[in-house]
């Protein structure tokens, strides 16, 4: 019988923000419960009251440096709807391509550094290996190489139009800022079929590192990992997967439609919540209602990101992709597929679909247009936009006043969307690995993979549903006895 009661991972590594994972066992030494908390507080609901409706696309960008043109995006596009005006062809062109290319870039960087530790290097290998270093030793340094430069590259091109990559100006209500100079169209082209080979590349990879492992693919379909939920993404006219404009789509957890929805009828459809334990807002299906942490059709948790964006779409926009995706799907069972970890290979089926939409978008030839803006002359009132970041559909909802005041801002983020099935992902994992008290470092880190697969921002996600922060405080005296503990709700 294990004398341990309480397991702390903090703070919880490879995602950005601030996390910790509280797992409590009972007498026997199993896992009761786990919690993976979020003890951090972001106030940009709060504080964009007050501003000009057209700072925000550079409020929001400075939520996150790994996701800022998420934001900045989804806001430009709540400004074309707050101004109701429509990018000329050529502004939004360019803007996918940056999109696009983001989607790209900000997928590698989760494979190869924050997630490819746990199955290029092994979930179970030392701290010291878990890393861009061990990654790099086990796939060889040109490969290395080939990942670092093709980055960079990728990040050129959304500075070229943005300005800067971590928080691009490129955006403005009814245009961009830049349109793109013919003389440099032909390193772009050259870019994209480059971006192209990585992302096939890349599907390689996984399929000789991960697919070729009998006991990765036993650790992707097990149960620790698996919940059945629903499903929500963007998709275009035709259902396929769409980054950056589209209806939002729901399919039930046997893969049916649920509901397809304009992102400005969202609050009919989506509901948030807040747990005392956590400063991230937990969203659910509003039409199925609040069950708790619980799977399945009668509860309605529901899940974005690459996995969710492939149940819910019917098919990908792009040959290569739709061929990796149905691939994807004949190997793990059918749609929908429900295994967490599965993620990873989704999102390596995006990458292929980014970048062939890249190489259409520089091959078009209305992304030459100097037609690049039309300027708003409506009032303003309410505005929303929506885009899908790479770790799901991200949602900006601005009120203002007829001067373009902000009035009220709400933010649905994706690690929002995805708050509940991560709480239960991570209790499930811990129950699964964990028996009898038996503990160690590389279990540990299989929890975590719980929620590494969602790549969570939790920068992004913690606001305050009142707008202030909750405290408590607890006292202790020297031999740790509680004395005192002060409760500011």
């Amino acid at each position: 019988m294990s004398s341990i009661k309480r397991i702390e991972i903090d703070p919880v590594t490879r995602l950005e923000g601030h996390g910790r994972i509280e797992i409590f066992l009972n007498e026997a030494g199993d896992v009761d419960r786990a919690y993976f908390q979020v003890p951090e507080l972001r106030g940009f609901e709060i504080f964009s009251v007050g501003r000009p409706a057209e700072e925000m696309p550079q409020i929001t960008s400075r939520i996150c440096g790994v996701c800022p043109t998420a934001h900045h995006m989804a806001s430009v596009k709540a400004l074309d709807d707050l101004y109701k005006v429509e990018p000329p062809t050529a502004a939004r062109k360019i803007r996918e391509l940056v999109y696009n290319t983001f989607v790209l870039e900000d997928h590698a960087l989760h494979f190869y550094i924050l997630a490819g530790p746990d199955f290029v290097v092994g979930p179970d290998a030392s701290k010291s290996e878990r890393n861009i270093v061990g990654v790099i030793q086990k796939v060889g340094i040109d490969v290395g190489k080939k990942v670092i430069e093709t980055r960079k590259r990728l990040r050129e091109l959304i500075s070229y139009f943005g300005g800067k990559v971590v928080h691009p100006v490129l955006g403005l209500p009814g245009g961009v800022s830049k349109a793109l100079d013919e003389k440099d169209l032909p390193r772009f082209k050259q870019l994209a079929n480059d971006a192209l080979e990585f992302a096939e590349f890349t599907l390689d990879v996984f399929k000789k590192i991960v697919l070729s492992n009998k006991d990765y693919v036993k650790l992707i379909t097990s149960s620790g990992y698996t919940h059945r939920t629903y499903y929500m993404g963007l998709v275009d006219s035709n259902n396929c997967v769409d980054f950056y404009d589209g209806k939002l789509r729901v399919v039930s957890p046997d893969g049916k439609e649920f509901a397809k929805f304009d992102v400005q009828n969202y609050r009919d459809h989506i509901a948030e919540r807040a747990e005392p334990w956590s400063y991230m807002k937990f969203c659910y299906l509003k039409k199925v209602g609040w069950k708790g942490f619980e799977e399945g059709e009668s509860s309605g948790v529901y899940s974005v990101a690459p996995l969710a964006r492939l149940n819910a779409a019917d098919s990908m926009a792009t040959p290569k992709a739709e061929k990796a995706r149905k691939e994807y799907f004949e190997i793990l069972g059918g749609r929908p597929v429900h295994h967490t970890l599965a993620n990873h290979w989704a999102r390596i089926v995006e990458m292929i679909q980014a970048a062939e939409k890249m190489v259409q978008l520089v091959n078009d030839p209305d992304i030459l247009s100097k037609d690049i803006r039309n300027i708003p002359t409506q009032k303003p009132s309410i505005g929303v936009g929506v885009v899908e970041a790479p770790r799901g559909t991200l949602i900006h909802h601005y009120e203002t006043d007829e001067r373009g005041i902000i009035s009220k801002a709400n933010l649905i983020v994706a690690t929002q969307n995805n708050a509940a099935r991560i709480a239960m992902s991570v209790d499930r994992a811990a129950k699964s690995v964990i028996s009898k008290g038996q503990v160690n470092d590389g279990l540990l880190n299989m929890v975590e993979m719980a929620f590494r697969a969602y790549d969570p921002c939790l920068g992004c996600a913690t606001h305050s549903l009142p707008g202030h922060t909750p405290l408590v405080a607890s006292i202790y005296d020297k031999d740790l006895h509680l004395v005192k503990r002060l409760v500011q709700d």
